[in-house]
């Protein structure tokens, strides 16, 4: 079995949260989603677990990060194309996420990034394989 990431998010709002990342295209997995908690399938082996903050609070004895005065964490997915990282981005800002920063231009890289709902900071990177093999 491959080894798998289950990046564990607290948010506010449990409907809110799956409403957004579910106009972003994600599914969920019944299986591991109730009142206090959401899977979020990533891929094969990478899920986000949204948890709602007192649920979240209960797997740590640190404070809650305030995503409005610092970063916990930055989450960042790849993507297929740069139209890719652009529709996804989009569809992030029209579900109610806020732009973070400019578009990244370096070299063979193009990225994006958005803050969700409740301030997490997801990126959103493609590398252009032609590039990358010179």
């Amino acid at each position: 079995m491959p080894q798998q990431i289950f990046v564990n998010l607290p948010v506010r709002d449990l409907n809110r949260a799956t409403d957004f990342f579910g106009a972003l295209g994600f599914e969920f997995n019944e299986q591991f989603t109730d009142e206090k908690a959401a899977c979020m399938v990533v891929s094969d082996s990478i899920f986000v677990m949204l948890l709602v903050e007192p649920y979240f609070r209960s797997f740590t004895k640190k404070e809650v990060a305030d995503t409005e005065r610092v970063n916990e964490v930055l989450v960042c997915l790849s993507a297929e194309s740069r139209a890719q990282v652009d529709e996804l981005a989009e569809r992030a800002l029209a579900a109610g996420g806020r732009p973070s920063g400019e578009p990244i231009m370096d070299g063979p890289m193009y990225g994006r990034a958005f803050l969700d709902l409740d301030g997490h900071q997801w990126e959103l990177m493609y590398m252009d394989p032609a590039a990358l093999q010179g």
